[in-house]
């Protein structure tokens, strides 16, 4: 942890030319931010669904949670960007019951990465979509 203020911090990514870290208030909040530091370019992902390029949609939360990330995967590779990268994240839920399953997953993906993350208990647009998720990037 590197003392800033009166913010600990923890630097997460080692992206060239980028620094990344959490930002972990103190007194202790329940929120924690990313600092981006060096950035040049910002990616905006829109909310990224279960669906995959045939428009199936996977039919348990887990496999629906998966198929998301693999989707937000796809929009960084495609600017060349990795998950590490990522320095906000807000995941959308139909329904508290998958909370733990979300966060679950989410750790599996981003690995240590901590991006800034929201999660929201909302409805969805498309009801056989259980969650959706948005991010933000820097390079």
């Amino acid at each position: 942890m590197i003392p800033l203020g009166n913010t600990l911090c923890t630097r997460l990514a080692t992206v060239p030319g980028v620094e990344i870290t959490t930002l972990d208030p103190q007194p202790r909040s329940y929120g924690m931010g990313a600092l981006a530091t060096g950035a040049s370019n910002i990616l905006f992902i829109s909310g990224q669904v279960p669906e995959d390029e045939t428009g199936h949609v996977p039919e348990t939360f887990d496999d629906q949670c998966r198929l998301a990330w693999r989707n937000v995967v796809g929009v960084l590779n495609t600017a060349h960007l990795g998950l590490e990268n990522l320095t906000k994240v807000t995941v959308f839920l139909s329904d508290r019951q998958y909370r733990e399953a979300n966060a679950r997953i989410r750790h599996e993906v981003l690995g240590g990465h901590s991006p800034a993350l929201t999660v929201i208990i909302t409805g969805i647009y498309d009801e056989k979509w259980l969650l959706e998720i948005e991010a933000v990037a820097v390079s």
